[in-house]
């Protein structure tokens, strides 16, 4: 049981986290989004898909159903995020804030965290328990 709790803990960091992106991102649009992809010469269409990392999987995640789906948003939309940033010169990769912490650390702590859901999956306290490779 106790790795089902930490499951559990791990699912709502992450997932309640991201969602106040998703939900500002949701109340108050994504042009800069959709301008940054335009910078790269991509159709800013693919900005829409701000709201499956940020949205969606993280509902996925909360609630244990087809969490490691979920997770794979999350972690999808973050690489796009990161590159992004580093594609757009608004950060280096490897830079550091003024404070001496990793420029890119917010970003980073998703990934890694949806990556952990990835690969733990739910567990048993979930909507969607056990069963099933998705869960």
């Amino acid at each position: 049981m106790d790795e089902d709790f930490g499951k559990l803990v791990v699912r709502l960091t992450v997932g309640v986290l991201m969602l106040f992106h998703g939900v500002h991102k949701v109340l108050t649009g994504i042009d800069p989004i959709k301008h940054m992809i335009a910078a790269q010469g991509l159709p800013d269409w693919l900005s829409y898909g701000v709201y499956l990392g940020e949205v969606l999987g993280p509902v996925l995640v909360i609630i244990g159903l087809l969490s490691r789906v979920g997770g794979l948003l999350i972690v999808i939309d973050m690489i796009a995020a990161i590159a992004l940033a580093v594609l757009n010169k608004e950060v280096g990769l490897l830079g550091l804030t003024n404070f001496g912490g990793y420029i890119l650390e917010l970003e980073a702590f998703f990934l890694f965290s949806g990556l952990a859901v990835v690969f733990l999956g739910a567990g048993r306290l979930s909507v969607g328990g056990v069963n099933g490779r998705w869960n």
